[in-house]
C-alpha cells in the first residue's frame, strides 16, 4: 500500500518537474534574448524606463504589431479548449511560485513574433531619441497597434507576464549598469543640446502600475536623471553669478587701458610677487621689488643691479645632485629673469647682459669644481660692467669733449647717467657752457638731472617741455640719452624725446644721441604702438583741482601713460658711441661685427 501510495506522488512530482524544465528553458531563452536587446541597442531602456507603464500594457496584451491578416492566420490553427488549458496549467503553476512558460512551439512562436515586434519598435525609438526627438519616440510608442479580436490573447498575456516577470527577477541588480549609465549620459547630451526646459516626471500611479506588472527595471532612473539635469542647470545659473566680480575687474582693467594699446603690459606691484616665494633669491626678490616701484630707473642703473643680484644668485646656487652645474643654474637663472619680467618688463640692457650670461654658461668646461666655475661667472659679471659700461662711458666722453667747447649751451632731456658723466668731463676740463635741462611729467626726472649738475657746480636752465620752444633758439646742441637703439635706426628713449628732436630740427639744432652699444637691439621697430611699457594712468592725476581728478567715473576719458616713444633716424644727426661717431643707419654693422670686437 505504501509503495502504490508513493507511486502517483513520484509520478506528479515528475510531471511537474517537466514543465518547470521547460519553463525554466524558457525563461532562460528570454532573458538571453533581453540581453541582446540590451546590448544591441542601449539606449531603448531610457525609453522603457520612462514608458513603463506603456510598454508593459503592450506586452501583455499585444501578440502582433502587423496587419491583421498576419496575426490572424498563426492563431487560428489554435484551438479555444487548448488556450484554455494553457491558461489553466499558467495560473496553477504561477500560484505555486514558478513562473512557466507554455511548453507548445506554437505559443512560444507567438511570443517571440510579439517581442520582435515590440523590438522593432524599441529600436525606432531609440533612434528617434538619438535624433534629438524624445516626444516623437513617446507618440510612437503610444500608437502601437492592438489586436483586439484575437479569441487567444488570455493565453498570450499569462505568457508574455510569466516571461517578464522571469526575466526581470533575473535581471534584478542593486546598481545600475555600464549599458544603462551610458543610455543616460545620452540621454543627458541629447537634452542639452536640445535646450529642454520642460522636465519629464514619473507619477506614482505609473509606478504602482509597474509594480502591480511586476516590472522593476530600476524606476528612479529617470528621477536621478532629472536630478542631474537639475543640477547641470543651477551650475550654468550659477555660474554667470559667481563670475560678476571677476568679470567686473576683468572689465575695469580693460577700461582703464586705450584699446590700441591693450596688448601692452605694465609694471605688477601686487605683493603676492614679492612675498615667501622659496624659488627666487633674496637679491631678485629685492631687485624686483624696485623695479615695480621705480626706486631703480635707467638703462645702465637697472643693468648694473640686475648683474649683482645675479652675481649672488650665482654664489649661493647649489648644484642638484647628479646634475650639471652649467644647465641647473641656467634654469634657475631663467626663473629669476621671468620673475623680474613680471614685476617690470626687461630693460633692453638688461636683456642683453642676460644673454651674453648665457652664452657664457655653455662655454663652461665640464670638468671643472664648482667654485672655479663661480669664479668664472663673477669674473665675467665685473668684467662685463665694467667694459660695455664703464670703459664705453668714457670712451663716449672723450669722443663728445671734442665737441663741446667754450660758450656753448647744452640741451638734455629727462635725467641719463651718460650725459650726466661727459657734462661733469667738461666742467672738469674747465670748458665754460651752461645746460638747458627739458623736463616733463609725470615722472619729472629732469629735476634730479638738475640736481646733480647744479651739485657739479655746472650753470643749469630748468624748463619744462611745453615751453621748449622759446629756449630751443639758445641751444647749441642737443644731447640724448637713449634707452635702446633698434636696428632699423629708431631711437627708443624716454616719452618726449622725439617732441625734443623735432624741435631742434625745425631749429636746425644738431641733436647727437649718447648710447653705448650694449643698448642696441635686433628689434624692428617704427612707432611707440608695437612695443612699449605703460606706467600707471593715476600718476598723470597732480591733485584735486586737476582736472583728470576721479578719471574713472568719466566713461568717455581714459588716460595714457607711455614710457618710451620713438624717434626716427631723420630727426637724430649722429650716434655717438665707444665704437665710433656714426649715423643711425650703422646699427646692424655694430651689432654684426660687435661679438668679434669683444666688448
Amino acid at each position: 500500500m505504501q509503495k502504490s501510495s508513493s507511486n502517483p506522488q513520484q509520478n506528479a512530482s515528475a510531471d511537474k518537474t517537466r514543465e518547470q524544465v521547460m519553463a525554466e528553458r524558457e525563461a532562460k531563452k528570454q532573458a538571453k534574448l533581453a540581453k541582446k536587446q540590451k546590448s544591441v541597442t542601449p539606449a531603448t531602456t531610457i525609453i522603457t524606463e520612462v514608458e513603463q507603464t506603456t510598454i508593459t500594457q503592450k506586452l501583455t496584451t499585444t501578440t502582433t504589431t502587423t496587419t491583421k491578416e498576419q496575426s490572424e492566420l498563426p492563431l487560428r490553427s489554435i484551438n479555444v479548449a487548448d488556450t484554455k488549458t494553457a491558461s489553466q496549467s499558467s495560473a496553477q503553476n504561477s500560484t505555486d511560485s514558478v513562473n512557466p512558460t507554455a511548453p507548445g512551439s506554437e505559443k512560444t512562436r507567438e511570443q517571440i513574433k510579439a517581442e520582435r515586434e515590440a523590438k522593432k519598435a524599441a529600436k525606432q525609438a531609440a533612434k528617434s531619441a538619438k535624433s534629438n526627438n524624445v516626444d516623437a519616440a513617446t507618440k510612437q510608442l503610444n500608437n502601437l497597434q492592438v489586436a483586439t479580436k484575437i479569441e487567444p490573447a488570455p493565453a498570450a498575456a499569462a505568457i508574455a507576464t510569466g516571461a517578464a516577470a522571469t526575466a526581470d527577477h533575473e535581471k534584478k541588480k542593486p546598481a545600475l549598469t555600464k549599458a544603462e549609465r551610458r543610455a543616460i549620459q545620452e540621454a543627458q547630451r541629447a537634452a542639452k543640446a536640445q535646450g529642454q526646459t520642460k522636465k519629464t516626471t514619473v507619477t506614482p500611479g505609473s509606478v504602482k502600475s509597474a509594480a502591480g506588472n511586476s516590472v522593476k527595471a530600476t524606476p528612479n532612473v529617470p528621477a536621478t536623471t532629472h536630478k542631474e539635469h537639475k543640477h547641470d542647470r543651477n551650475d550654468k545659473e550659477e555660474s554667470p553669478a559667481k563670475s560678476p566680480s571677476k568679470g567686473g575687474t576683468v572689465k575695469a582693467d580693460r577700461e582703464c587701458k586705450v584699446k590700441l594699446f591693450n596688448h601692452l603690459v605694465s609694471a605688477d606691484k601686487d605683493a603676492s610677487l614679492f612675498i615667501n616665494d622659496p624659488n627666487v633669491h633674496p637679491s631678485m626678490a629685492r631687485l624686483g621689488v624696485q623695479y615695480a616701484q621705480r626706486t631703480i630707473v635707467g638703462s645702465n642703473a637697472r643693468c648694473i643691479a640686475f648683474l649683482h643680484a645675479l652675481r649672488q644668485v650665482v654664489q649661493d646656487f647649489e648644484t642638484p645632485a647628479k646634475k650639471e652645474f652649467g644647465r641647473s643654474l641656467d634654469v634657475a637663472v631663467k626663473h629669476h629673469v621671468d620673475h623680474l619680467n613680471k614685476c617690470r618688463p626687461l630693460a633692453v640692457s638688461v636683456y642683453n647682459a642676460y644673454k651674453q650670461f648665457k652664452n657664457q654658461l655653455t662655454q663652461l668646461p665640464t670638468d671643472t669644481p664648482e667654485t672655479e666655475l663661480k669664479e668664472l661667472l663673477g669674473h665675467f659679471i665685473d668684467t662685463y660692467i665694467e667694459n660695455q659700461i664703464g670703459k664705453a662711458a668714457q670712451a663716449i666722453s672723450s669722443s663728445m669733449q671734442e665737441k663741446i667747447t667754450d660758450g656753448d649751451v647744452l640741451l638734455t632731456f629727462a635725467c641719463s647717467s651718460l650725459i650726466q658723466f661727459i657734462c661733469e668731463e667738461a666742467k672738469r676740463r674747465k670748458v665754460t657752457f651752461r645746460v638747458i635741462v627739458v623736463d616733463s611729467r609725470p615722472f619729472c626726472e629732469g629735476q634730479e638731472m638738475l640736481r646733480r649738475l647744479h651739485a657739479c657746480g655746472i650753470p643749469c636752465t630748468y624748463v619744462l617741455i611745453n615751453a621748449i620752444s622759446y629756449v630751443m633758439p639758445e641751444a647749441t646742441k642737443v644731447m640724448l640719452g637713449a634707452h635702446a637703439l633698434l636696428a632699423n635706426g629708431y631711437v627708443m628713449a624716454r616719452t618726449g624725446t622725439a617732441q625734443v628732436a623735432l624741435v631742434a630740427n625745425s631749429h636746425n639744432v644738431p641733436v647727437l644721441v649718447c648710447c653705448e652699444t650694449h643698448k642696441f637691439s635686433e628689434r624692428f621697430q617704427t612707432d611707440a604702438i608695437v612695443y612699449n611699457e605703460l606706467c600707471d594712468p593715476n600718476l598723470l592725476v597732480m591733485d584735486g583741482k586737476c582736472s583728470l581728478n576721479n578719471w574713472q567715473s568719466k566713461s568717455r576719458l581714459t588716460p595714457l601713460n607711455l614710457s618710451y616713444d620713438i624717434t626716427p633716424p631723420e630727426l637724430v644727426s649722429a650716434v655717438v658711441t665707444e665704437v665710433a661717431i656714426l649715423p643711425c643707419t650703422s646699427v646692424p654693422v655694430i651689432l654684426r661685427i660687435k661679438p668679434d670686437i669683444g666688448y
